[in-house]
């Protein structure tokens, strides 16, 4: 009961709320707590920026709680994403739904929360030289899983990529295999040649690997060289369309640090926006 993980957005309030937190860990009564952030002179210690936020508050613990716990860490962990249901009730205790139906969206109403739990993100760098090396920084810090792949081993290796979870210098082929199917693959190239795009691009179609997300650096001659190889390959035009070229967010960004901030940047916008078109090479 000494130290936190995480936030629910700082200031007065999250102190209300690890002071209640503390009050369930002792008891293990479940419970609701409200903070007011209206601005009221009575409640001004609490914040001003409006409105009022619940809280439900419940102590995990035995072994019901750790057996959960680990059983929600494999699934993720393995790629499959998970709803959980916990219950507004002192009585009931939050469980795994288990329906061929659920959805992707969290729910809430006045006797549960339905909470849609993804595994954490993979994002696949292709080209392990200056912007890679930026980049791995920055969508690490984002939440991203990284994975590092350049045949090159005097680029790619755990002294520039300490954040990396994965580092492959075999080929393409190889490197996708040995990542787990998941739908919640992003993959950014950042390489240093046309031929090193477009053999990562073959191979993702000719594997059917599944993209939330498909970003490729490079000047105007050389994406459209890749693409127009890529459609006479058979690839579709609505494909190709949703790679995103130029990669990242228009942020005037020039050197390698300001690239990796603007990739961040468009990696994050695609991660929080609800995942309707996955990228699929071939219909």
């Amino acid at each position: 009961s000494d130290w936190t993980f995480d936030t629910i957005g700082g200031g007065a309030g999250e102190a209300k709320i690890i002071e209640q937190g503390r009050l369930v860990l002792m008891t293990g009564q479940k419970q609701f707590t409200t903070i007011d952030l209206t601005g009221d002179v009575e409640t001004l210690k609490e914040g001003i920026c409006g409105g009022q936020m619940s809280l439900w508050l419940e102590c995990w613990s035995g072994p019901e709680a750790v057996a959960l716990a680990q059983e929600i860490l494999s699934l993720l962990k393995h790629g499959q994403s998970v709803q959980l249901l916990t219950p507004f009730t002192p009585a009931n205790i939050p469980t795994i739904i288990q329906s061929a139906h659920t959805t992707r969206q969290t729910q809430l109403s006045t006797t549960n929360f339905i909470e849609y739990l993804q595994p954490p993100p993979l994002l696949l760098i292709v080209g392990a030289g200056h912007v890679g090396k930026a980049l791995a920084k920055v969508a690490y810090l984002a939440g991203f899983q990284i994975v590092i792949h350049d045949e090159r081993p005097e680029f790619a290796n755990t002294h520039h990529y300490p954040q990396a979870s994965f580092i492959s210098t075999q080929s393409i082929d190889q490197t996708l295999l040995d990542i787990s199917p998941s739908a919640n693959l992003f993959v950014a190239l950042v390489t240093r040649g046309y031929s090193l795009d477009l053999a990562v691009l073959s191979s993702l179609f000719k594997q059917n690997v599944v993209c939330r997300y498909i970003g490729m650096m490079g000047s105007q001659k050389r994406v459209q060289m890749v693409l127009n190889t890529l459609r006479d390959q058979g690839v579709s035009d609505i494909y190709l369309d949703s790679i995103h070229t130029p990669i990242g967010a228009d942020i005037g960004a020039l050197t390698p640090g300001e690239i990796a901030v603007s990739i961040g940047a468009e990696l994050i916008q695609i991660r929080r926006s609800v995942p309707t078109n996955l990228l699929v090479p071939y219909e």
